[in-house]
């Protein structure tokens, strides 16, 4: 459960992204204390298109780091393209872009994917 001011934040930005961009899919990135998830989720249609987490990583105690930000952004960047996705906007919910969530969108620009 997010805390108000990030609830608010993250509706806040969600919300513009959506007015904004009705023909593109959206790239959301969720991080919790231990891990990340990433997926692209068609509106229109209310699919998601392809989704990578670090789950299936390593046993390590705690998977939400900058190495494990790359492999996710480079795993969602081939099955995205694979998928035939090419255009997409980023919903980075309450998180800041900067860090992680910066990785893995340089990483999924890097396969080819428009942000």
């Amino acid at each position: 459960m997010l805390s108000p001011k990030k609830q608010k934040r993250s509706s806040r930005v969600r919300f513009k992204l959506k007015k904004n961009n009705k023909s593109r899919m959206r790239l959301t990135l969720y991080k919790s204390s231990q891990h990340l998830y990433a997926q692209i989720v068609d509106d229109n249609k209310g699919i998601t298109i392809c989704s990578a987490s670090t789950l299936k990583s390593e046993k390590s105690k705690n998977s939400c780091n900058i190495a494990n930000a790359k492999i996710l952004g480079n795993e969602l960047a081939k099955s995205a393209a694979e998928k035939g996705v090419k255009d997409v906007f980023l919903d980075r919910g309450p998180n800041l872009y900067h860090g992680i969530v910066k990785t893995v969108t340089d990483e999924v620009r890097s396969g080819g994917i428009n942000l």
